[in-house]
């Protein structure tokens, strides 16, 4: 797992970005983007402020990386400061935000990506930026309409993308959560890494599952979403 402190530095320095789109893609759920004015690498993550009195949040990019902005998965918090403000914000508002930076990297190596709700960021990153050759996509959420992006990344990845849902059903939808869907795979293979991007408690299920599958530790990457 990624240590906290390489996310959570403090001498990280955040510069003024104006506000391109701001798009509502499912209810309470938002892409919000800048201009790419960085280089970065699928999986890396940028620090985000309204302004300079409150403490930033780190947000992965969820856009590839050849293209000509950033953008920035997220839900509303109800009861969070930055993410009702960044719901409300229009094409030429200002936010604060650091260069690209973090460790959770995409390769070109056979990967499990799981994820659940807006985890899926990083890995639509890696996608949208060429890597998804000899990978499987596995995305846990609680209702059909939050499996964001979920009409491009079936046609394009067909039976290597797995969709979970875990309170309501669907045709080609796996009924359960994530680690549900993990439990009935019988050969899952040593060989490959597991990326893990999702809250805390599916990080730690899921890698606990594939240890107890025979994965090797240093074989699962996870990012953590608070």
């Amino acid at each position: 797992m990624p240590k906290a402190e390489e996310y959570q530095k403090k001498d990280i320095q955040l510069y003024q970005q104006t506000i391109t789109d701001n798009e509502e893609i499912s209810p309470g759920v938002f892409i919000i983007s800048f201009k790419r004015n960085y280089d970065f690498i699928p999986g890396q993550v940028v620090k985000i402020a309204i302004d300079n009195t409150q403490p930033p949040r780190i947000y992965s990019i969820c856009s590839g990386n050849h293209e000509e902005n950033i953008r920035i998965l997220f839900n509303i918090k109800e009861d969070g400061y930055l993410t009702p403000l960044l719901a409300a914000m229009i094409p030429g508002d200002e936010i604060l935000a650091s260069k690209p930076y973090g460790g959770f990297i995409g390769t070109d190596q056979p990967t499990y990506w799981i994820a659940t709700g807006t985890g899926i960021a990083p890995f639509y990153s890696m996608f949208q930026s060429g890597l998804s050759e000899n990978k499987i996509l596995i995305h846990g959420a609680r209702h059909l309409n939050q499996f964001y992006f979920e009409d491009e990344l079936d046609w394009a990845m067909g039976e290597n993308y797995v969709r979970c849902c875990s309170t309501e059903q669907s045709c080609d939808i796996f009924p359960g959560r994530v680690t549900d869907y993990l439990k009935s795979i019988s050969d899952l293979s040593q060989n490959h890494h597991y990326f893990l991007c999702g809250k805390a408690l599916m990080v730690v299920e899921v890698r606990d599952l594939l240890i107890e599958k025979g994965i090797p530790y240093e074989n699962i990457i996870a990012e953590i979403y608070f």
